[in-house]
């Protein structure tokens, strides 16, 4: 087995030639000739999950988040994205990540949102050729009041607290999703006529919203999380024999709520 042969079972679903023109998703550390033996999945490349990797012999680490995301100008074990970089070079460990490819495919991050909620007559809520698009939207299974609605996401995705703008009167039905960052799509939330749009690290303008419209933030992390058994799953189904494992350290999340 190569880090190629791994690299292809996640690229056959979701493909890099559709990241987004910013993103650094793919192998960002190592060659695809290298031998692997054992694969780790997270969904942060911390200094810590190479730490890991090490501890339990795996040769190549599968991450959602991109370990080097933009231009590194120094590698430094001061810094978290340099140690982690340090680490798996001397380690001989192979980094590889699937970011905006997976968030793009309607079987990815924010198809697994949807399918926490369990929303009916999914389809991309910005769509590309080919099928794939940023975000997903669809219905619920019956109307819910806003506060109905707070208490279902709260329950569904494990949420302490979350984040929403002003709730609307009316019951909502049609409801957009995007994992992560996905501001850039509240218009597009809107104009697909949905009643509540749910995604990521908004901001604080952004909750000025229209009539009819309820805009919810329940955290990256919290929006992202279930891409790492979806990839877990698609490693093991393709090589049922292959040593892939997930995390120990499953909780990445770098905010703390109090």
């Amino acid at each position: 087995m190569k880090v190629r042969d791994i690299i292809r079972v996640i690229e056959e679903f979701a493909p890099l030639s559709i990241q987004e023109k910013w993103d650094n998703s793919g192998l960002s550390v190592g060659s695809p000739e290298s031998p692997v033996t054992s694969v780790l999945l997270g969904l942060d490349c911390t200094p810590g999950l190479v730490d890991e990797a090490v501890a339990c012999g795996a040769d190549m680490i599968v991450t959602h988040h991109p370990l080097i995301f933009s231009g590194l100008k120094k590698i430094s074990p001061e810094d978290p994205v340099g140690a982690a970089v340090i680490k798996a070079v001397s380690a001989g460990i192979a980094v590889y990540s699937a970011h905006t490819t997976a968030d793009k495919v309607i079987a990815g991050v924010s198809g697994a949102m949807a399918e926490r909620l369990g929303l009916k007559d999914i389809s991309v809520l910005e769509p590309e050729d080919g099928g794939t698009g940023l975000g997903v939207i669809g219905y619920f299974p019956e109307p819910m009041s806003s506060e109905e609605t707070v208490a279902y996401v709260k329950e569904r995705f494990g949420l302490k607290m979350l984040r929403t703008s002003r709730p609307v009167e009316e019951k909502i039905s049609k409801v957009a999703l995007c994992g992560g960052a996905g501001a850039s799509l509240i218009g597009t939330a809107v104009a697909a006529g949905a009643g509540l749009y749910i995604t990521g690290d908004v901001s604080y303008h952004h909750f000025f919203t229209p009539d009819g419209f309820m805009l919810m933030d329940i955290g990256h992390y919290e929006s992202e999380k279930d891409i790492v058994p979806i990839l877990f799953s698609l490693i093991k189904k393709n090589f049922p024999n292959f040593a892939v494992r997930i995390t120990e350290n499953v909780n990445s999340n770098p905010i703390y709520y109090f």
